[in-house]
């Protein structure tokens, strides 16, 4: 539209990264304006800071779990709302400058989840090379391009192939993951506002504060979406930096706040628990709809509440 800026996001980087290939799989990044940050903190930030329009950052991957500083930094601060997911095959390469070959490397740099997902590859093929953690898979093919501010460091990365590309890196060796199915799925956040449209396939995310550490704990927030009907499709305890055995629970689950059942769910937490803070509902990446147990419908609890009322007025 003429007159309307473009959209700015933020995003982990540096370039090259599969979170940028998450951002570029986004309708709206066509032709808006990205900035890459050194940090998941960082482009969360930006958004708190009214740089960016949205940031996105991974959130959990299918080998190696949940991304624990996305959980962490969206449980705290200034609050933030998911509105969108995204994932992304991860498919791994090794890199290096031209010129060297597969018998030289005696280093290799990469993000420890990327190390962790390609741990027998490296083992096999590179069983005497020292892995050397850095903050992501792009970092790390910069360094071997010998783009980050110092000498080449490191003989190889494992990192996206389309860091090669960005870097102007060879590919010693292409899908080198030792799990063909991996993916990692990434998120969408913004500033606080209007929840994204209610599609009938929809996931919410939500981080619930225990009051204290007390036998039941978890079961007094489980029990509040297992009455109502709602299936959680991730659940974690993640401490809160407080005090020893102070948690919090970071929780994705089917449905949307528009639904009956989840705005109950988040009643009954917000009676149990010290704190809730609702991270957004936003439409499913798979589309599939969840299945309603007997009961749970928005039209069951409208009878039921129905009933209340004519029990009230007699």
């Amino acid at each position: 539209m003429p007159g309307v800026p473009p959209a700015r996001y933020a995003y982990l980087g540096p370039a090259g990264t599969f979170t940028e290939q998450a951002l570029r799989s986004l309708p709206a990044a066509a032709g808006a304006r990205s900035t890459p940050c050194g940090s998941v903190a960082l482009a969360l930030d930006a958004v708190r800071a009214g740089e960016a329009d949205g940031a996105v950052v991974p959130f959990e991957n299918s080998v190696e779990g949940s991304v624990s500083v996305t959980l962490d930094e969206l449980a705290t601060g200034e609050p933030l709302m998911i509105t969108r997911e995204m994932t992304v095959p991860v498919r791994l390469a090794l890199l290096a400058r031209p010129g060297h070959d597969l018998a030289a490397v005696r280093t290799v740099a990469t993000h420890p989840h990327a190390a962790a997902q390609c741990r027998g590859w490296l083992a096999r093929h590179l069983p005497e090379a020292t892995i050397v953690p850095v903050g992501s898979t792009a970092q790390a093919a910069a360094e071997v391009a010998g783009l980050a501010g110092h000498p080449p460091e490191y003989d190889a990365a494992v990192a996206a192939p389309i860091a090669a590309e960005t870097y102007r890196l060879r590919v010693l060796a292409d899908s080198i993951g030792d799990n063909a199915d991996a993916v990692t799925r990434f998120v969408l956040a913004t500033r606080p506002g209007p929840v994204t449209a209610r599609t009938g396939a929809d996931k919410s995310s939500l981080v619930a504060f225990i009051r204290d550490d007390h036998a039941g704990a978890l079961m007094e927030v489980l029990d509040q979406f297992t009455m109502r009907g709602i299936n959680l499709t991730r659940i974690e305890s993640r401490p809160t930096g407080r005090a020893l055995g102070r948690y919090c629970f970071s929780i994705d689950c089917e449905g949307h706040l528009d639904d009956a059942r989840v705005g109950e769910a988040l009643m009954g937490l917000r009676r149990v628990c010290a704190e809730v803070r609702f991270l957004g509902s936003y439409p499913r990446l798979d589309g599939v709809a969840p299945v309603l147990r007997d009961g749970t419908s928005d039209a069951d609890f409208t009878d039921a509440d129905a009933w209340l009322v004519r029990l009230r007025a007699r």
